[in-house]
């Protein structure tokens, strides 16, 4: 790990630099800076709270489950990038990210690519 010491001192003190990708669910997260008695200070990534969910329908596109869905293919299939499963995670109410596609039938959101509002979306 000595050789990403100076790599992560330099990332530290650019402004605004973030420790996740800008893909990643945590991209947005605050970070904060724990301080142990001995005045070592130890970074960590604050509670993740989501927006409450509505019932306009406009940034998501409804989705009949099929047998053998996961969320990742989902993600694939309609977003590009298997790891933005956590996307359509964060468009439905559940609490397991499993639950979104363990019933075949299940209908759920899922939200558009680029953010573009329904009729707006660029193929």
């Amino acid at each position: 790990m000595a050789d990403t010491e100076p790599y992560e001192s330099a990332l530290d003190s650019v402004p605004g630099a973030h420790p996740y990708p800008r893909t990643s669910r945590y991209h947005d997260a605050e970070i904060g800076v724990h301080r142990c008695a001995d005045g070592t200070e130890v970074r960590y990534t604050k509670r993740r709270l989501l927006p409450p969910l509505t019932e306009d329908t406009e940034d998501t596109e409804a989705h009949v489950v099929g047998t053998g869905e996961r969320p990742d293919l989902l993600a694939q299939r309609f977003l590009g990038d298997p790891g933005q499963w956590w996307r359509i995670a964060d468009a439905n109410p559940v609490l397991d990210p499993r639950e979104l596609t363990d019933e075949a039938g299940r209908v759920i959101g899922i939200p558009l690519a680029g953010g573009f509002p329904r009729g707006e979306r660029r193929v």
